[in-house]
């Protein structure tokens, strides 16, 4: 692979990145609840997330996606529905007292993580991204699986970066806020944002 077409990739991919999705509006509303602390587990559910998402494109279902109405509409509500779901859910945290307290021990690394991988793996745009975006810097005279490995890599080097990046910053807002009226108040600012991505996901419409 010539190196300009690795350039253009990682310059198109990253753009494409840092405008926040259903995802990276999970992890800030996650790590602003949440702390820092939540910012690697939820990190690696993105990684593993858009990893599935990419083996799933790449095994054909990002063609099923493009052609079943069905199954794109499956996918979309149930992505929809738990983002909807988690943002009910933080709404109505109460950072304060004992409430606090069951809300961090809820919030394991595990089920960070979990949040996390749903919403990345179940966005049915994010494959039909993969089967749009890739094989438009493969060359077909070349090895393509090797192509697919570094372009593949690089993705989700870039996706991990950008996650991180979002997580740390919106976990230093929790580490800075003290007062359990302001946590309260980005709790439901996150919370609304979650329920409006879900509500942008349920609309999204499948590509004619």
């Amino acid at each position: 692979m010539e190196l300009e077409v690795w350039l253009t990739f990682v310059l198109a991919a990253w753009i494409i990145l840092v405008i926040p999705g259903p995802t990276i509006i999970l992890v800030i509303s996650q790590a602003v609840a949440h702390g820092r602390r939540s910012v690697a587990p939820l990190v690696a559910g993105v990684l593993l997330g858009d990893f599935t998402a990419m083996s799933l494109s790449l095994l054909g279902l990002g063609a099923v996606l493009a052609a079943s109405a069905a199954v794109f509409t499956l996918l979309k509500w149930v992505g929809a529905l738990y983002l909807v779901f988690m943002g009910i859910k933080l709404w109505r945290t109460q950072p304060e007292n004992g409430a606090l307290a069951a809300t961090a021990a809820a919030a394991s690394p595990g089920v960070l993580f979990r949040r996390s991988f749903i919403v990345t793996a179940l966005n049915p745009k994010s494959i039909a991204f993969f089967v749009a975006f890739l094989p438009q810097f493969i060359d077909p005279q070349q090895a393509v699986f090797a192509q697919l490995i570094v372009l593949g890599g690089t993705f989700l080097s870039l996706a991990g970066i950008n996650a991180a990046l979002y997580g740390l910053f919106a976990g230093q807002l929790k580490e800075s806020i003290r007062k359990p009226a302001i946590r309260r108040w980005f709790n439901r600012c996150g919370g609304t944002a979650l329920i409006g991505a879900g509500i942008v996901t349920a609309g999204v419409q499948r590509s004619a």
